[in-house]
């Protein structure tokens, strides 16, 4: 069980929020062309400022809510408490970091706008998809054995 995960039993048609809410935000991501190979590429290449003004947002996005949550003790739409953990830095957040961004920079798709590519007919992609989940497969079966 997660920390926040709910505790309450709810029907499979509560999750159809989250369906709409991915699609809206595949939509979002295509219109932002943040799905856009050649943007990734330019934003490696240090060639263009799209995608880091992209990310920053975001990140100045996220740590505005965390502290808004925080500050104002804001519960769930349900009404049970949000908590968050301390976590703890470990070299393997290095590996996993230089992993992931060498597996971005080589496809020019990182896990979010996968299935937004796919889409939009990019089915090259389902390639990429296979990979990541196989990646996280291969994570969870051997998490014991890494540095942690």
């Amino acid at each position: 069980m997660c920390i926040n995960e709910s505790q309450q039993d709810h029907r499979w048609y509560y999750n159809l929020k989250y369906l709409v809410t991915g699609v809206l935000f595949g939509i979002v991501f295509v219109k932002a062309e943040v799905i856009s190979w050649f943007r990734i590429q330019e934003m490696f290449r240090l060639q263009s400022f799209h995608m880091y003004g992209i990310i920053g947002s975001a990140v100045l996005v996220g740590m505005l809510s965390v502290w808004i949550i925080k500050a104002l003790k804001i519960n769930t739409i349900h009404g049970e408490e949000i908590t968050f953990s301390d976590k703890k830095f470990n070299k393997g957040q290095v590996y996993g970091g230089l992993i992931f961004g060498l597996g971005w920079g080589l496809t020019g798709a990182c896990p979010g706008p996968l299935f937004a590519q796919i889409g939009l007919g990019a089915t090259v992609v389902t390639v990429t998809l296979l990979s990541a989940i196989a990646g996280t497969w291969v994570y969870g079966r051997f998490r014991q054995q890494l540095p942690h």
